[in-house]
């Protein structure tokens, strides 16, 4: 899988941006996971943080990835349906820590639209996926609570 022609470019400079989810439409088949899980890891792309919603005929696969610029090319030489959306991460450094999170966006009046976790666990620390309403404004209500806001260089390996 390492012949993506032209488009191959050295894209690992992930810097402190927020994280982006990759959201694929799936028919629901088995190994097809599998095969989308090994054509990134042929590319040392690895899924940090995964959700799937699965119905009878299709799946919604919610991921993120420690280098999301390959991601999209991987995904689109796969020609899959798929989009992309900025979601915030945040750590859970102990049992309270979620109380935290959820009572300052309660306060800030921000919807959660939902909540994954990771499968690593960036800084030796638990973490959450949030997709919120409004997630600049979550940004500065989080900051502003003390709440540690993982940015895509976190998740760099």
């Amino acid at each position: 899988m390492s012949d993506f022609g032209t488009e191959r470019v050295p894209l690992r400079n992930p810097g402190r941006e927020v994280l982006r989810q990759f959201v694929i439409h799936a028919e629901n088949k088995v190994g097809w996971l599998n095969d989308v899980v090994a054509a990134l890891n042929a590319e040392d792309v690895h899924v940090m943080a995964i959700s799937v919603l699965d119905t009878t005929d299709s799946a919604v696969i919610r991921m993120i990835t420690n280098y999301p610029d390959e991601t999209r090319v991987i995904l689109t030489s796969l020609k899959l349906s798929f989009t992309e959306r900025k979601v915030i991460a945040v750590e859970i450094p102990r049992e309270g820590s979620l109380k935290q999170v959820t009572n300052a966006l309660l306060h800030a009046e921000i919807n959660i639209h939902y909540v994954y976790a990771f499968l690593v666990q960036p800084n030796q620390k638990p973490a959450l996926a949030l997709a919120l309403e409004d997630e600049d404004v979550a940004l500065d209500v989080l900051a502003s609570h003390q709440v540690r806001i993982l940015s895509q260089d976190d998740l760099a390996r």
